[in-house]
């Protein structure tokens, strides 16, 4: 059985280049690594994902946008993570359920137990070996953001409907995580953003190599 791997965080946290990195990273130590990212992944899922971070999807109903992210989890887990998994990959995903807590949860305001109910339902009772929190200020982080799809100059760059919100729900979906953190310290590891993707990386593999590799 393989190990699934998430990265959580606020927007322009960085988690893009550091799955990257760590891929990379696992890939030279001799393991067989499956990226994948949420929502998405799936032919269903990519088509949702544009409806959830689109603009078709303004002043979507909390619940609905729970779902959604729940039909998309439950597609990519059931033919693409668990089938991984099972031939002994190291999946690793951008954004899991850590994230549908943080944002339908804290940020939303759904109530916790639903969601996590729901959660389960739609992995099977699947959970992440280890998660990487990658922790920055939310104003940092939506300045990088918006700085990221500047230097793309494209004409289809442009914000998704999570980097349109205010900036008190990005500080709620932040206060949401480090909830998590703070309740589940073995298995969500909280990493300081606010530093160069060198000294990122360095303190990701460490962990890795003691938890994976040894």
């Amino acid at each position: 059985m393989g190990y699934l791997i998430t990265f959580e965080g606020v927007e322009g946290s960085g988690k893009s280049t550091q799955i990257e990195l760590l891929t990379a990273y696992l890939e030279e130590a001799g393991k067989e690594v499956l990226t994948v990212r949420e929502p998405g992944g799936t032919e269903l899922g990519e088509r949702i994902r544009e409806i959830l971070l689109g603009s078709a999807g303004d002043g979507m109903e909390a619940l609905t946008e729970l779902l959604l992210y729940s039909s998309c989890r439950s597609e990519i887990v059931a033919k693409v993570i668990r089938p991984a998994l099972q031939c002994g990959k190291v999946v690793i995903c951008d954004r899991f359920t850590d994230s549908t807590i943080a944002y339908q949860g804290y940020a939303r305001g759904l109530e916790l137990t639903s969601i996590n109910e729901v959660n389960n339902l739609a992995t099977g009772g699947l959970r992440p070996f280890l998660t990487f929190l990658l922790d920055l200020n939310p104003s940092l982080g939506l300045e990088r953001a918006m700085e990221r799809m500047n230097a793309l100059n494209r004409a289809d760059a442009k914000e998704d409907r999570f980097e349109r919100e205010s900036l008190d729900f990005h500080h709620l979906v932040r206060e949401g995580f480090l909830k998590l953190a703070t309740d589940e310290p073995e298995r969500i590891r909280l990493i300081d953003a606010d530093r160069s993707a060198r000294e990122i990386k360095r303190e990701i593999s460490k962990i890795c190599e003691k938890l994976l590799l040894r």
